[in-house]
């Protein structure tokens, strides 16, 4: 967590120094430390106390200090100076995707805009577009912005609540008196993104369970405590509510309590035809009152005449017809991955060797991984050129030959150009083992235009993959337009697979796309697009949102074997 708090830290001082005209090269040292922070493997605890924090990559002794000063004081004092440099709403405009401290600035410096509120009022008023370099569509585009953080700020990432929810049930787990413990509501139905936290635990002694609980290192401000329920509002401003509920009635309250909402209804409606009720205290005969299911969550299911429905699936999107006629399909687990697809090297943007990426893929027990560097025209990640690529496919045959059992694909992750050309010519994309596509500029074409570029790429013959198709990331970037019925018609038609980006910041393709791709054949890969070795672990995220979107095993590229996975690349080349 002080990993993440630091990097934040030093990116709102290199935002603030960068909306004051500061040295570039200071603004780029904060950056860059920033970076480092958050891609650390491990806490910064060890290297605080044996004085070893210049040996993270861009942190000398100026900002090691400052580093100590957080852990010793809570605060960085450079930082609330500089806050009283600028007003304090500047930093919350630049949420606003697309907005950057250029434009703060000279919305600051030009119209004395201080707030979100006065910027919106302005952009609505078309006083924006008076300035330098803004149009119409900018100011659209700033209000849509706005009204886009306001949704995003109410709720908190997948990635950031799971860990966090699983560190409070990790501390909960040591008493005696917790006998069985789960997440439930929508962060165990696994969204891409939560409201508060809700943890279940199943006792018949709930005192000193909630005193342990509202006495937790992470807790702010306890909302209300209570015998059965207690919430917390963690430091990072997070409700957690805690339920403490009799053993015997635990499946019974983990069912309910998990949801969703429409789910739970469909349910009820299903045990009054049966003539039953079902609460979170189980299931009851209506003539007598009489419970007839609540310990186990299985059993609920099971007496209202239907098979287990996963978390995942709890939406009311068709699974409980198909549970009760005993349809559902085996979903993907995570142990059926055999590789990932989608990772990059220092080579390019990634913040790891060549050498590490390999290793760190055989030590999680991949079969396979494909390395895939971003192509040339992306400079901006260190895009490799085509001797840089060469290089790397000879080192990459060099490495692989040190593992038995393992294999490394050579790839690319290519650049699709704004008019659907493609970054790399058939002379390179031939000595590749597999090559990713993927828009990373001009996202606010028009859906016709975006659809076209994208469907240019799968037409291509040269693509095995589309990777994170949507170009969202969640609370910063809304996706670009595209016709999507299209674009699963061609996939299926071409072979060519549709990423789920595993990343917590992505997670694309959606649930709701990745089960309408799936009903139209198109084939899927899950993959982390990992830039450091901390993001290989994100595959779980990827492997919920197929849960969510129905996949089984059989759905996914990446869940066949190397030499199955070889064979089918090959023949998708042919087609």
């Amino acid at each position: 967590m002080k990993n993440r708090e630091i990097a934040d830290i030093f990116n709102k001082i290199a935002d603030i120094l960068e909306i004051k005209d500061a040295n570039l090269f200071r603004i780029r040292a904060y950056r860059r430390a920033a970076a480092s922070l958050e891609s650390l493997p491990h806490d910064l605890d060890k290297l605080v106390e044996e004085d070893r924090l210049t040996e993270i990559t861009g942190v000398g002794k100026d900002l090691s200090e400052k580093i100590k000063e957080y852990y010793r004081d809570g605060e960085i004092g450079y930082l609330s100076d500089l806050l009283d440099e600028v007003p304090k709403e500047l930093l919350l405009m630049l949420k606003i995707p697309g907005l950057g401290p250029k434009k703060v600035k000279l919305f600051y410096q030009k119209l004395d805009i201080t707030s979100i509120a006065q910027l919106e009022r302005a952009a609505k008023e078309g006083k924006l577009r008076e300035l330098p370099s803004i149009k119409g569509k900018t100011e659209e585009n700033i209000i849509k912005g706005i009204e886009f953080i306001r949704r995003g700020n109410e709720r908190m990432l997948l990635g950031l609540a799971l860990p966090l929810a699983e560190s409070i049930i990790s501390e909960l787990k040591k008493l005696k008196e917790v006998k069985r413990v789960s997440i439930a509501g929508s962060l165990r139905r696994m969204r891409d993104t939560i409201g508060d936290i809700d943890i279940l635990i199943g006792s018949n002694k709930p005192a000193k369970i909630m005193d342990r609980f509202s006495e937790l290192d992470i807790v702010k401000r306890v909302i209300l405590k209570g015998e059965t329920k207690t919430s917390i509002l963690t430091e990072g401003d997070t409700q957690v509510d805690l339920r403490v509920v009799g053993e015997d009635s635990f499946g019974a309250a983990l069912q309910y309590f998990s949801g969703s909402k429409s789910h739970n209804i469909h349910l009820r409606q299903i045990a009054q035809r049966k003539g039953l009720k079902i609460n979170e205290y189980g299931v009851f005969k209506v003539k007598d009152d009489k419970k007839i299911a609540s310990k186990d969550e299985e059993d609920i299911y099971k007496t209202l005449g239907m098979s287990f429905i996963p978390p995942e699936l709890r939406e009311d999107r068709g699974e409980i017809e198909r549970a009760l006629e005993g349809r559902l399909p085996e979903l993907i687990e995570r142990k059926d991955i055999k590789g990932d697809l989608h990772i990059h090297s220092d080579f390019s943007d990634g913040r790891v060797s060549l050498e590490e990426v390999i290793e760190t893929g055989y030590r999680k027990g991949y079969k396979y991984i494909a390395v895939t560097d971003h192509s040339k025209s992306l400079g901006v990640a260190h895009g490799l050129s085509e001797e840089r690529l060469l290089e790397q496919i000879q080192k990459i045959r060099e490495i692989e030959k040190r593992y038995k059992n393992f294999k490394v694909l050579t790839g690319t992750e290519m650049d699709i150009k704004a008019d659907g050309s493609l970054d790399w010519n058939r002379d390179i994309l031939e000595k590749l083992d597999i090559v990713i596509a993927a828009v990373h500029a001009g996202f606010r074409q028009s859906k016709e235009k975006m659809t076209e570029r994208i469907l240019s790429a799968i037409e291509s013959g040269w693509v095995d993959i589309i990777a994170h198709p949507s170009g969202r990331l969640l609370g910063e970037r809304e996706p670009y337009e595209v016709d999507w019925d299209i674009i699963f018609k061609a996939a299926a038609k071409h072979k060519v697979a549709l990423e789920i980006n595993s990343h917590i910041l992505r997670l694309d393709l959606t649930d709701i796309n990745v089960f309408r791709a799936k009903e139209q054949g198109v084939l899927i890969s899950i993959n982390t697009d990992a830039h450091s070795k901390e993001h290989f672990d994100m595959i779980k995220y990827g492997v919920s949102v197929g849960k969510r979107g129905w996949l089984s095993k059989r759905d996914v590229i990446n869940c066949l074997s190397y030499s199955k996975l070889k064979k089918f690349l090959e023949q998708r080349k042919k087609i």
